[in-house]
């Protein structure tokens, strides 16, 4: 078998080289060998390792008639990447701390969604009125009352629209809050006097939730400061933790690939890099936790807490010629070229040195003489 042999000077086109024939040949033909070539980024790639016999060849006159095609030299920017096991989840993690006492008659199921405004559990009968906001209840409020507290529950009631008069931003509670409170109050089948009373509510970050785990129990005995249960945003999230080697190379608004656990794929963008290095485990070396937002949500389906893989780009090269990794050509003494289709369908080869591989997109930076953007080149047809 005859197989392409390597340039003798450096950057110049490769004339094929005629092989001296065994025996008797019929007809002049190209031999096609499938190999294996391992890229810079670790990633095994299939190449074709050619050996022509004839000068030149249009592309339809080789004689084993092994289809081919044709892809463009092109110029941008090819990117390195690593790929990571990472977990699909909820963003957000948070505990609805109550503060009333006595038996639980009705508590939500895992997996249920519920809006501010809506009842998140019962206890003697009385609901507890999910409301949003981020400072926890610590006193009971009635007219007069004024502080950060206040303000909060003021926003709470206009979001919900129990009032058109009270000012969101307000932080006394006015006669206009005592109005809106037993507008609420009547909702909900409370006693309307118009106080808020600790027992009353209970305030999360977000408008909308879904529940994880329920801490309670019906019929168990509701204690203040219980954590009756855990919920998550519905907002979706990766995370991920990378060697701090990388921690440089990756910043927030960075895309990546997230293969799902159905093997399908979403893209995503990075929203935060750790400061903070962690034991990786395992003696995996040091790590730094990334969180990574998926550009489709609902692309990514249901599942909590479910294994994907990400690939994030670690290094990019910008600006630079680049070809179809299968255009490559593998040649007998080291190095690689790739066949350049000319005027008339005529074909050289040119070798070319390898620069960076971009996994995701199936492309290898490449540079050599004689060899410029636009040119055709060959790739095995599919």
């Amino acid at each position: 078998m005859s197989v392409v042999p390597s340039p003798t000077q450096s950057g110049k086109d490769l004339e094929p080289v005629a092989a001296e024939p065994a025996g008797r040949r019929k007809g002049r033909r190209w031999t096609i060998v499938t190999i294996l070539v391992v890229g810079t980024a670790g990633a095994a790639v299939a190449a074709y390792l050619v050996a022509p016999f004839d000068q030149e060849a249009k592309a339809e006159d080789t004689g084993d008639k092994a289809p081919v095609s044709t892809a463009t030299v092109k110029r941008g920017t090819v990117s390195a990447r690593t790929s990571v096991n990472g977990t699909l989840a909820y963003a957000g993690t948070y505990e609805a701390i109550g503060r009333a006492s006595g038996v639980v008659t009705e508590v939500p199921r895992a997996g249920d969604v519920l809006r501010a405004g809506e009842v998140l559990y019962e206890v003697n009968g009385k609901p507890v009125i999910f409301l949003k906001g981020s400072l926890p209840v610590f006193r009971d409020l009635k007219e007069g009352d004024e502080g950060p507290d206040v303000k909060q529950l003021n926003a709470a009631l206009v979001k919900l629209g129990y009032s058109d008069y009270l000012s969101a931003s307000s932080d006394d509670y006015s006669y206009l809050t005592t109005a809106a409170v037993k507008e609420m109050e009547d909702d909900f089948g409370l006693e309307e006097d118009g106080k808020l009373a600790m027992s009353e509510v209970v305030y999360l970050p977000q408008g909308k939730i879904k529940v994880t785990k329920v801490n309670v129990k019906l019929g168990a005995q509701a204690q203040p400061g219980m954590a009756v249960l855990t919920a998550s945003s519905l907002r979706r999230y990766v995370s991920v933790q990378i060697d701090t080697a990388y921690q440089s190379q990756v910043k927030r608004g960075d895309k990546v690939t997230i293969t799902l656990p159905d093997l399908k794929t979403t893209q995503g963008k990075v929203t935060s890099v750790g400061r903070v290095a962690e034991s990786g485990g395992d003696n995996q070396g040091a790590k730094v936790k990334v969180g990574i937002e998926p550009l489709d949500p609902k692309a990514t389906g249901s599942l909590d807490q479910a294994p994907v893989q990400v690939s994030i780009i670690t290094d990019s090269a910008k600006n630079v010629l680049n070809v179809p990794v299968n255009s490559l050509l593998a040649l007998l003494d080291g190095g690689y070229a790739v066949e350049v289709v000319g005027s008339g369908g005529k074909r050289r080869l040119v070798q070319v040195e390898l620069g960076m591989f971009d996994q995701d997109s199936g492309l290898v930076e490449v540079t050599g003489d004689n060899l410029k953007a636009g040119q055709r080149i060959v790739v095995p047809s599919s």
